[in-house]
This record gives C-alpha cells, structure tokens and sequence, in this order.
C-alpha cells in the first residue's frame, strides 16, 4: 500500500517534520520544519494557512517571484508537448534558442555554452574546459568562496562546515586571500599572494572567482581587484572563471554582476536564477576555450521545462525593466539597514548591498574577529515567528542575507522589512547587557 494512502488526515509542519527526519539522511537539512503548500511573488503558505514574506527566493533562484503566469504558461504548455529527449540525443529549438540568446548577452565576446542541471555541474565542467584548453589541473580560488558540494567543487569552497569528513580532495587547488577592506585585507596583499602562487606552482591555468560572495558572506569584490586580476591572468596565461550562480539574472541591478566591473571573463557559470526554479545551469564562454573540451555534458543538462523557463526569465527580466527593480530594493533596504546600524553600532557592523543582494553582518563592538553567530540565529527565528523568511551566511554564520524576489510588491517589501527591523531591535534590546547592542 502506498504511505500517502494511510497518512493522518491532517498534515501539519510537526508531522511532517517528523515523517522527513525519519525518511532523509541526517545530513540534508533544512533551515525552518515549515512546510510550503503555495507560493505566489514574494509570499509563501505552509500546510497549516500560515502566511510568510519571502526574503530568501530558494536561495536567488526565484529572482522573478514565485508562479510568475508567464513562466507557469510556459511550462505548462513544454510539458503537455515532452518531457524528456536528452538534448544530447534529441535536442530542441528551445534549447538553441537559449544558448543563442545567452552567447549574445553574457558579457564573453564570441561565446559559445553547454547547459547543465546544477551550479555545482557548472563548476566543475568549468574547470574541466579551463584544463583541457590549458593542459593545466591547477586552479586559484578564494577565502570565503562557495563553488558547489561535489569533491572538486568542495575543495575549491573554503568553509570547512561544507567538507567535514568528505576528503582527500583534488590536488592542484590553491587558495588565495578575498579582498575585504573592512578585514584589513587589501588588494595589494591579495595580489602578492596571487604572484607567489603563480611562482611556486607553474601547474596553475585558471582562476575562479565569485565577483559577490554568495555563502562566504555577501563580500563585494572591490573594482580594482577584479580588473587587476584580469591583468594577472592575462600577463600568466590563466583562464578567468566568473562564477554567477548567485549573482545572475538581475540580482545586482546589472543581468551579470561582472558586468559592474569592465571585466571580461574568459568563462562564466550560471544556475539559479537561470530558470526561476526548475532545475538548471550553464556555461558560457570564449568560442576557442569551450571547443577544446572535446566531451562534455549530462541526461538532464538543458531539459525543455528549464530552457522554456528560462528563456521567458530573459524576456521578463527586460519587460519588468528588473535590473531597476533590483536597484531600487538594495537602496529601500539598505537606507533603513543603516538606520538600524546606527542604532545598534556595537553589534551592527556593516551593511552593504550591490542591488538586491544585501547583507547585514553583526559582529561585537565593531571588532570583525568578534562575530555574533547566535544573535543571528535569534534574529531569524524571531524573523520567522512573525512571517517573515530570512537566511544567513559568512564563515561564521554571522551575516544576515536578504535575496527577496525581484518582482516583490513594494507593500509586502516594506511589510517584510518592519518585520526584520522590529526582530533585530526586540532581540538587540533583550541581549544588550550581554552584548551592547
């Protein structure tokens, strides 16, 4: 008999709790046991009618909101054609379409792409076509980067709560410093490290780098990095990897977030926000560089619900003129972010935004070695409690990330950041013996 034929009669966010922690592995968490039933643009109900503000998106992938008619139109029509042919055996206008349109946006002169299901299969097949046209394993990644779960992928992620007990990873990873002023680390320093590297291992053929830390912490690499480093790949024969999982598809007020720097990657990898929900990732790169990879692919790269997703996320990111939209949340959030700041100095860091990619990092009396990770953890359960869904990040679980849809009605975003602030004063006011908020 199946289970679904002798469950209780009324479901609840407990019972279903209970059913998952029995039926998954202990290691696939979930932040909230709040279970969805519906979702529409910025708003999410869970199985018992309760009502939630959604400031997380899946993580950037939602970035034009939840059941936007458009998309759903656009797959239900894709699923009531076919499913599944593998475009590896039998592929599809839609497919093409895609890639045509992604080679003429990214900001890669001459492109070509491969399409894939996941961020992580974005990384590595990345890595793989940097090493079959250098004839060179090594590769540069950062401190506080965050490039997927898979072992390549995990050895090129620097948070350690990621990769405990899942080594030996590859050879020929090398980490250097990510530039964060406020740390005290410099361009320059990192720049030296990237040299001494290069010195030492003359087995280095790419670089990979986030432009905007993702799980790292929300960190913005500053202009003039990310135009020296372009100069340093190109002065040592490297392969520039711009990884925009988290970043792409109007996040940060650009469609890419490189393209705020007058930067051209060589490569650059995309997932997420890519389809707006259904499954899937792309590389886009230099023509010459994509076709020394002489095979490359998956069952499910590129299937038709995620190309015709995606295809309508490109034309509603233009209609809904959301790389403004986008703009215009970072600047509402972050004005009122600041004013919390200000009242909270010694436990309100920093606040920092590139579009609607924001981050609100606490951490004791303005001392960035003193993170306050469990005063985060109270601010989003509060956060939850009264409806509204929040995720963190940074090293240290120390930052607050706001990702709401980029469709979010400006009502339910000022709902949404009442919520927020009313959380960090109530929480900051009942631990200010404690931590001088």
């Amino acid at each position: 008999m199946l289970i679904s034929n002798v469950m209780e009669s009324k479901i609840t966010n407990k019972s279903l709790h209970q059913r998952k922690e029995q039926a998954f592995a202990a290691g696939l968490k979930s932040v909230y046991p709040v279970y969805i039933k519906e979702a529409k643009n910025a708003e999410l109900w869970d199985v018992e009618g309760k009502r939630y503000i959604d400031f997380g998106a899946g993580i950037a992938v939602t970035n034009i909101g939840h059941c936007h008619p458009k998309i759903t139109a656009a797959v239900k029509t894709q699923a009531e054609q076919f499913l599944h042919t593998c475009f590896m055996v039998n592929p599809y206008e839609s497919g093409v379409e895609l890639a045509e349109n992604l080679n003429a946006i990214a900001p890669v002169n001459q492109a070509k792409s491969i399409f894939l299901s996941t961020g992580a299969e974005a990384v590595e097949n990345a890595i793989k076509i940097a090493r079959a046209y250098t004839q060179k394993p090594g590769v540069i990644a950062f401190t506080n980067a965050f490039h997927g779960r898979t072992n390549m992928c995990l050895g090129l992620t620097w948070m350690e709560h990621y990769k405990d007990g899942f080594g030996p990873f590859p050879n020929d990873i090398y980490h250097a410093p990510f530039p964060i002023e406020h740390y005290g680390i410099g361009i320059d320093h990192v720049m030296d490290q990237l040299h001494n590297l290069i010195a030492e291992n003359r087995s280095i053929g790419s670089v990979i780098v986030e432009p905007i830390q993702g799980e790292g912490g929300f960190h913005i690499a500053p202009k003039e990095f990310l135009q020296k480093l372009r100069a340093f790949c190109d002065n040592n024969d490297l392969i520039l990897i711009v990884d925009e999982i988290q970043s792409g598809f109007a996040r940060t007020g650009s469609l890419f977030a490189i393209n705020h720097y007058d930067v051209e990657p060589d490569i650059i990898t995309l997932a997420k926000g890519i389809a707006n929900g259904i499954p899937m990732a792309a590389v886009v790169g230099k023509t010459d560089i994509m076709d020394a990879a002489k095979s490359v692919g998956g069952t499910y790269g590129g299937n038709p619900l995620g190309c015709v997703s995606a295809l309508k996320v490109l034309e509603i990111i233009e209609e809904e003129n959301l790389c403004n939209q986008a703009d215009l949340i970072g600047k509402i959030a972050s004005t009122r972010l600041h004013e919390l700041k200000n009242k909270f100095p010694d436990s309100i860091g920093q606040v920092r935004n590139a579009g609607a990619m924001i981050a609100i990092e606490f951490y004791e009396r303005r001392d960035h070695s003193k993170p306050l990770p469990q005063l985060v953890k109270q601010i989003l359960q509060k956060a939850l409690d009264n409806g509204l869904i929040l995720l963190s990040c940074g090293v240290n679980g120390n930052v607050i990330r706001l990702l709401p849809p980029l469709t979010i009605e400006s009502n339910t975003l000022d709902n949404g950041l009442t919520i927020l602030e009313k959380s960090i004063t109530e929480v900051c006011t009942q631990v200010q013996p404690q931590q001088s908020c």
